[in-house]
């Protein structure tokens, strides 16, 4: 199998497995991105994030990551649900943390396809990631054609939105590479921009993560500043509205996969039932999910703080 079929095969696989898209770039140094991420780290946007600040050399360059890297090879998997968990009377979860963590829903599929790689090509390295390890995804998608990253600073695919999973596998296989679009179709949409009740997005495509619900909800370990009260429109994990306001996201498709579905008894749930969350039931709520990330105690400070009943 020469480089031309086997990059058609991989796609052809990534489809069957469930993904949405498959691109591929070039293993290379992100020149552009490297300046863009270190004055983000200088103005101090990243907050306590400071695992943000280590293996810069890493992020910006795939082949130090794996020795001979040649490809990068982007995969898109769709997390739209149906319809979203009831918000009357309710707290709300981000979309992405409805059902299993998605980290090893992709990294399975994304292992199972390298075994299958290599049993085509031979004995080849190659090294999955989602979301785990210092990969700045979204430029590898855009280098990967897929899309363009939006003013909300989040991946948009034309003509189906942003709720995607972003992960890769780097290899040393030299394939066909797929060419960047090299524009965006924001236009002079602000939509996301006006839409954020803490006005995280402090420039198109920048994001502030100290104003942003995801990050004062599952990143921060501290008290949440007393600034941000009543802004989080009942979130507790995560946020969605810059997505959600987003003109692009009325291509939004629902997602084909059973493991990201929530279990009867999250759906089910009302405001009354979190404020007297137990970890019992929190472990029975997430026993496979990523909201486990912010554990027992970080969910019950945000229900607290969104509740207007944290004590003083």
């Amino acid at each position: 199998m020469n480089r031309t079929e086997l990059t058609k095969w991989i796609k052809n696989r990534a489809a069957e497995a469930g993904f949405s898209a498959c691109g591929i770039a070039r293993a290379d140094f992100l020149e552009k991105d490297a300046t863009r991420l270190e004055e983000w780290l200088k103005a101090g946007f990243h907050g306590t994030m400071a695992y943000m600040e280590n293996h810069f050399d890493k992020r910006v360059d795939p082949r130090k990551l794996l020795e001979g890297a040649r490809s990068v090879i982007v995969f898109l998997y769709n997390y739209f649900p149906e319809k979203p968990l009831p918000e009357t009377d309710n707290y709300i979860l981000s979309k992405y943390a409805y059902g299993e963590d998605y980290h090893h829903v992709i990294k399975d599929k994304l292992f199972r396809l390298i075994a299958e790689i290599k049993e085509l090509a031979g004995n080849i390295n190659a090294r999955p990631f989602v979301d785990s390890a210092p990969v700045l995804e979204r430029a590898w998608a855009e280098r990967a054609g897929l899309g363009w990253v939006g003013k909300n600073a989040n991946f948009i695919v034309p003509k189906r939105g942003s709720f995607f999973f972003i992960s890769e596998i780097i290899t040393d296989l030299e394939l066909d590479y797929d060419q960047p679009r090299n524009n965006d179709f924001c236009g002079d949409c602000t939509r996301c921009l006006d839409a954020c009740p803490t006005q995280a997005i402090v420039a198109p495509r920048v994001v502030d993560a100290r104003r942003c619900i995801s990050y004062l909800t599952i990143e921060l370990k501290d008290e949440i500043p007393n600034g941000f009260e009543g802004k989080f429109h009942d979130r507790i994990f995560g946020c969605d509205i810059c997505q959600d306001v987003c003109p692009w996201t009325k291509f939004s498709a629902q997602h084909n996969e059973p493991r990201f579905m929530p279990n009867d008894k999250l759906a089910g749930m009302k405001a009354a039932e979190w404020e007297q969350l137990t970890p019992e039931l929190f472990n029975a709520l997430f026993k496979k999910s990523a909201v486990k990330r912010t554990k027992f105690a970080g969910l019950i400070r945000n229900i607290q703080f969104v509740s207007g009943t944290k004590k003083q």
